[in-house]
This record gives structure tokens, C-alpha cells and sequence, in this order.
């Protein structure tokens, strides 16, 4: 391996070093026929530095690395440090404090409360998902496919009972139970919380202090290699938890890395959060985005991560976020944008898109910041989706109504239909919606018992067909009745209860109806592909609205109903005289209901309903959710 060179110091100045994993942090190498490791590190402002480790009993000097002008990098070769090897940057600033800093570029760590990085080689793993890779690079339109996400905290979807230790499934063992109940279940993708190396757990991965490293509870960086392979092989894709946002203030993390403000911005009215006790990155400083750029990439494009989920996107585009006034500094423009993290955005979407088709950019952004989704040619920041909150708070305000009450916020749940074309939108329903006393999603729903497991159904039932890909967070899909916590593993014994297995088994069958017809996801920020037959059906508080394929056929009805009241004699309005089948029946046995037996196919009638010329009546259930499909033909 090369030393760090004076070209790769001019494309690290620019931002544009892409691969700049290889080069700083620790590697393994042979100089002049002797093995040993090569350590590199960004530090400008120290007076010198030094390796410590396993290796030299942790002694400074021994190790002494030489500076490279004039970026300050510094460099070491160390033939007695070998792969396994903790290690650390022992700094001494410019007024003489020694700090012991782990390296930000390490691609392995010591496990917690232990805060060293670990030597590792990350090119020893044999790739075996050439065709999932294959088919991703020659895939496409990703709007064109269907995304159902399964949200997953690793150490607290399931454990090992009874063990000594906290019984986390390794990355071997979660590749393989999460593969087979993610495929049963009808998911598409997973995608993981907490896998970048992060000190507490309480924070479950959004306080990073490794961003190139794989977090160690759950194994080494070759399984979590296996892992993504393993997830490929089986059809399912993989998307990570990214955060750009804002680091810790941890002793040994990336704050004041050498005595100055390295990583964040130095004014603490731009690089300081006040609610969050965390760091701002300096987006305005290319080493620092060519940090964060060659992060997201090497996930991508070194472990074959199929996309990146970016937290707290807001908190990046405005200056002021969180902030009271006093608290930032507006830009040159005199406004609270962020201009260099807008800048940011532009380039990293735009550069992992364009390296990596098939890949995608998800945006947690709560705002009604405009384009997200939009290309940088018209002023957008080009992520490939947007989490809609909007939708997902006004959904969860509607549900958690006595059903009495929900005529008067009728619109709550058929006004995200009129910006539905603004962007390329993700429905979320995630892990942040069940914690801090929010409650689980089966004890938002009024009512008690069973009642709560009929709201709910009808509410994955209305999820489910409203256009936008669809993501859960783990337990949701059974009813986990707690809270979700990072301390323990989902309450896997309640699918011994009828009601819960039920209600997973209703979300599994509408997950199949989502990936099977493609008039589920083929189009859906565009307005001919989704049609309502009656928004305003406020007084029985019912829904009913058509996803309509490009080709016209296999065009699928929905009918949702919200309140306990049956409707024996439901009618429809339909915009063809056709045989309307019923595909999917919330009354259905195996669902909990009845299990009243009902024709399978529905003949319109010529008569008027809905403002529709032909129509046709179903006895629809008390919270009932009903699925027709039918062609359309006359379609061109």
C-alpha cells in the first residue's frame, strides 16, 4: 500500500477522495518484506501524535507518527501491530493536553464500555451476491418496484435465552432468522438501526462515534459481510441507519479531535445542539464531507448496502433547528438555511446515485422543506425517497380517536392524497412513534381487547393500499403490546395468543397483496394511477378509493371502514360495469373475524353510487377492509 500521497491529499481537500477508507485508519501491509500496519490520521492542529496499543503497552512515542504537510496528516508504520490489535491516537494539542482519541476512520472497534479501535482487515470476506448486485445495478426505475420495510433494532428483535451474556444474535444468526421471517412475512427490505459503532446503547446507534465501523456487540466486520450477503441471496435488501446529522461528545470520539474544533463547526451557535448535548459536523469543511462522503460509500459499495436512511435531515437544512433565538447565527443571506449541508446533500446524493444505480437515499425530513426528492437540475436535494411525516402523524391522530369522533377528522386521513405528487414518499409507522411513553401501535387504538386489534387492522389495511412504499417497525406487525425497548427482545410469546397471531398473519397477506400487483407501487406519485370513489364519506367514516395499474389491468378497490358499525348492505360506486372479486376480506376466519361466508365476485350493476354510473353491494364488517380486483381493459 501506498503512503498518503500528495495527490490523494488533493482530492481529500476537495472532497472528492471517494475511497479515502484505504488510505486513513489502520491497514495491513508489507514494507520492504516486513508486515506489519499502516496507520494514518487526520490531525492539523496537533503538535504530534502517536499510535498506541496492544502493540507498545499503550506507551507514547514508541510510535511516533510523522506529519505530512501540508494537510497534517499523519502516518506510521508500526511491524509490530498485527490484525486483532487495539489501538488509539494519543494527540497532544497545541497547549500541551494529551488526549487519547480512537481513530475515526477504524473499520472495527472494541466492544463496549471498551472504546479502542481494533485492527481488522475488511477484504478477507468471498462475495456470493453477484446476482442480487447484478439485478440491483440493471434494476431500473427504483420507483417502479415495490419497498415494504421491516425497521429492525438487532439487539432486541430476538435473543438467546438464559445466557450469561446479553444473548444478542451475532450477524450470522440474525441473517439467517431475520431472512426467513422477513421473507415469510412478505418484506422486501430490512433495514437496521445502530449498525455504525456507537458508545451507548440508550441511544440506539444515533450517537455514532465509529462511521466506518460495524458495531461490534453483534460480531466482527467479515460477519456483518456475511449478514448483507446472506440477506441478498435470500431476495431481501438491506438499508442502514445513517447520521450525518450530529456526533457525541464522548472523551474519545470526534469532539475537539486535536484540541480544536476538527469535525464541528467552532462556533457553538452552528456546531452544538442544545437539546441533544451533541456536535454539529462543519459541512463548510471538504475534509470533514469527504469524511462523511466516504462513509456512506464505503457501506454501499464496500459491504453492498442497497441504501441509506439519513436521520434528522431537518436539523441539517436549518440553522435554527432546536434553537432559540441567540442560539444560531443565520447564513449570508440573512436566513436559517444551512447552506453548505444543502450543498452536502447535493453532492452525496448525487454521487452515490450515480456511482451505484439501484441504490437509494431515504430522508427522515419532517418538514415541508420543498424537492427533497427533486433533481439538483431543479434545485432539489435528490434523495431517492422522503419518510412522510406528515401522513404518519395525521394517520396516528385519527386512529388513536374513539371511532365516534372520527367523522369530525375525516380529512386527517385524506389529505396527504393532495401533495402525494410533491415527492417520492415512504408511509413510516417506525420505532420512534413506540417509545417514550407514546405507546406501542395496538395500545394507541382506542377501545379495549379486541377492539384495539380491529382499529388497528383497519389502519394497516388503509396504510397498505394508500400510495407511497411502506416501512414498520419490528413487533408491529404482531401487536406487541409494551413499549419497545433496546434492553430486551420483542414479546415473541405473545403469537401464542389467537388475537396476535391473527393480526400478523392479516399484515403478512396485505404485505403479498403489495408485492404481487404492481398497481401497488408501480406509479405511485402519479395521480392516474390512484383514483378516489369516496373521500367524503365522513358521517360512516369510510373510505374507498382504486390503485389503478399502467396497463389496466389488475386494478384493485379498497374499502376501508373505521367505526363498529356493520354495513350489510354497503354499496360501492365502480367506474366499469365489471366482475369486481374479492381478494382480501378483513371478516375472514383466519383474521379473527367471522368467517360469514360472502360471493367471491361482485357483478356492477348499472346503477348509480359515489357519483359513478355502476355499483354494487357488500356486506361490509365493523372495521371492515375489503380488496377487489378487476380489469379495466378500455384502459389504453
Amino acid at each position: 500500500m501506498e503512503h498518503f500521497s500528495k495527490l490523494d491529499m488533493y482530492y481529500f481537500g476537495h472532497a472528492t477522495h471517494y475511497d479515502i477508507y484505504k488510505k486513513l485508519g489502520a491497514h495491513p501491509v508489507a514494507e520492504k518484506g516486513k508486515k506489519g500496519i499502516y496507520f494514518a490520521v487526520w490531525a492539523p492542529n496537533a503538535k504530534s501524535v502517536s499510535v498506541v496499543g496492544t502493540f507498545n503497552d499503550w506507551q507514547g512515542g514508541v510510535n511516533e507518527m510523522k506529519r505530512l504537510e501540508p494537510m497534517g496528516i499523519y502516518e506510521a508504520f508500526v511491524p509490530k501491530a498485527k490484525v486483532g490489535d487495539l489501538y488509539k491516537y494519543l494527540i497532544e494539542t497545541k497547549d500541551g493536553e494529551m488526549l487519547y482519541k480512537a481513530d475515526p476512520y477504524a473499520n472495527y472497534a472494541e466492544l463496549r464500555p471498551g472504546n479502542a479501535s481494533r485492527i481488522v482487515d475488511i477484504n478477507t470476506f468471498k462475495w456470493s451476491d453477484e446476482k442480487w448486485m447484478e439485478k440491483r445495478r440493471a434494476g431500473g426505475d427504483v420507483y417502479a418496484q415495490p419497498i415494504a420495510i421491516y425497521e429492525v433494532h438487532p439487539g432486541s428483535w430476538m435473543r438467546h435465552p438464559g445466557r450469561e451474556d446479553e444473548g444478542f444474535y451475532n450477524y450470522r444468526e440474525l441473517a439467517v432468522s431475520l431472512a426467513k421471517y422477513v421473507k415469510e412475512m412478505g418484506y422486501t427490505h430490512v433495514e437496521m438501526m445502530g449498525i455504525s459503532e456507537y458508545p451507548f446503547d440508550g441511544s440506539w446507534g444515533y450517537q455514532v462515534s465509529g462511521y466506518y465501523a460495524p458495531t461490534s456487540r453483534y460480531g466482527t466486520p467479515e460477519d456483518f459481510a456475511y449478514f448483507v450477503n446472506y440477506m441478498h441471496k435470500k431476495g431481501i435488501g438491506v438499508i442502514l441507519d445513517w447520521v450525518p446529522a450530529h456526533f457525541p461528545r464522548d472523551a474519545h470520539g470526534l469532539a475537539e479531535f486535536d484540541g480544536t474544533c476538527l469535525y464541528e463547526y467552532a462556533d457553538p451557535r452552528k456546531g452544538e445542539h442544545p437539546d441533544w448535548g451533541t456536535k454539529i459536523f462543519d459541512y463548510g469543511k471538504n475534509e470533514v464531507k469527504n469524511f462523511l462522503i466516504g462513509s456512506a460509500l464505503m457501506w454501499v459499495e464496500h459491504y453492498h448496502v442497497d441504501g441509506r436512511r439519513v436521520d434528522a435531515v431537518a436539523s441539517m437544512l436549518y440553522l435554527d433547528y432546536g434553537k432559540q433565538d441567540g442560539q444560531w447565527v443565520a447564513n449570508e443571506y440573512g436566513e436559517n438555511k444551512n447552506l453548505e449541508a444543502i450543498e452536502f446533500f447535493k453532492h452525496i446524493n448525487t454521487l452515490i446515485l450515480g456511482r451505484n444505480p439501484g441504490a437509494v437515499m431515504i430522508a427522515e425530513e419532517s418538514t415541508a422543506w420543498p424537492k427533497v426528492t427533486g433533481r439538483v437540475e431543479d434545485g432539489g436535494l435528490n434523495f431517492s425517497y422522503k419518510w412522510n411525516m406528515g401522513w404518519m402523524h395525521d394517520f396516528l391522530d385519527y386512529m388513536k380517536l374513539d371511532p365516534y369522533f372520527r367523522k369530525d377528522n375525516h380529512n386527517k386521513m385524506t389529505f396527504a392524497m393532495s401533495y402525494n405528487g410533491a415527492e417520492h414518499y415512504i408511509l413510516v409507522l417506525s420505532h420512534d412513534e413506540v417509545v417514550h411513553l407514546k405507546c406501542s401501535m395496538i395500545n394507541k387504538m382506542p377501545g379495549e381487547g379486541l377492539d384495539k386489534f380491529a382499529n388497528l387492522k383497519a389502519g394497516y389495511g388503509f396504510m397498505i393500499g394508500h400510495p407511497g412504499k411502506k416501512l414498520l417497525f419490528m413487533g408491529q406487525e404482531f401487536g406487541q403490546l409494551r413499549e419497545w425497548s433496546e434492553e430486551r427482545e420483542l414479546d415473541w410469546y405473545l403469537l401464542e395468543k389467537p388475537e396476535h397471531r391473527q393480526l400478523q398473519e392479516y399484515f403478512k397477506d396485505l404485505l403479498h397483496i403489495y408485492t404481487k400487483y404492481p398497481a401497488m407501487y408501480e406509479a405511485e406519485d402519479q395521480w392516474d394511477c390512484f383514483e378516489w370513489i369516496n373521500a367524503d364519506d365522513n358521517f360512516r367514516s369510510i373510505f374507498s378509493f382504486i390503485r389503478k395499474s399502467k396497463d389496466g389491468k389488475n386494478n384493485l378497490l379498497f374499502v376501508c371502514s373505521f367505526t363498529p358499525v356493520p354495513r350489510e348492505d354497503y354499496r360501492v360506486g365502480v367506474p366499469v360495469k365489471k366482475q369486481y372479486k374479492l381478494i382480501f376480506n378483513s371478516d375472514d376466519k383466519k383474521y379473527g373475524g367471522t368467517g360469514a361466508e360472502r360471493p367471491q365476485v361482485y357483478k356492477a350493476q348499472k346503477q348509480e353510487c359515489d357519483n359513478r354510473p355502476y355499483s354494487f353491494a357488500y356486506p361490509l364488517p365493523a372495521f371492515g377492509v375489503a380488496v377487489f380486483l378487476y380489469q379495466d381493459v378500455q384502459k389504453k
